[in-house]
């Protein structure tokens, strides 16, 4: 299966805007949230923006003005961050560190986009980790549903970290063997 044109799209501009933020000796932001669920889920499961998490906002927003992103204004907006138009897909910077930090960073994905660069991927074993969290929340019972996709499609996850990431994320109320 192949990405949907939009995501592939939108996860070259962050490449770019990756490229930027390290060129200038900061550290790349890491994709986060939906768009590492589809880019996890090969688009099976969609998204209709890029979380995204950096230490360097100010710098990373400026990145994505460079690259022609707009923030939207007025009734009807769809996003608290920034439009590409061409892309159907918001950008919004949702936290400076990477799950409270309880995400180890020596586990991203680095995903190779060619000339556009690379773009750091949050770790399905903290995708999975996250989306039990928010499922243990009570806030968010569908998501129950994409750690279980997730588990399914990378079954050569790492079962110790991941078993530990759930329980952090869950308050010990969950582990892998509920997801």
């Amino acid at each position: 299966m192949a990405y949907r044109p939009e995501f592939t799209a939108a996860l070259r501009l962050f490449a770019r805007a990756s490229a930027a933020m390290t060129a200038q000796g900061f550290e790349a932001p890491v994709l986060v949230g939906g768009g590492a669920v589809e880019l996890y889920s090969k688009s099976a499961v969609t998204t209709g923006d890029f979380d995204l998490v950096t230490a360097r906002q100010h710098a990373f927003e400026i990145a994505l003005q460079d690259l022609g992103f707009v923030r939207p204004s007025g009734p009807g907006a769809a996003t608290r961050g920034w439009m590409h138009p061409d892309l159907k897909l918001g950008f919004e910077v949702v936290s400076s560190t990477l799950l409270d930090g309880l995400a180890d960073r020596d586990r991203l994905l680095l995903v190779d986009l060619d000339a556009d660069g690379t773009a750091a991927v949050i770790a399905v074993e903290d995708m999975i980790a996250d989306r039990m969290g928010q499922f243990a929340s009570g806030s968010a019972p569908e998501m129950r549903g994409q750690a279980r996709a997730l588990l399914t499609l990378h079954s050569d996850a790492d079962r110790a970290y991941l078993e530990r990431r759930i329980r952090e994320e869950t308050a010990g109320e969950y582990g892998i063997e509920d997801v």
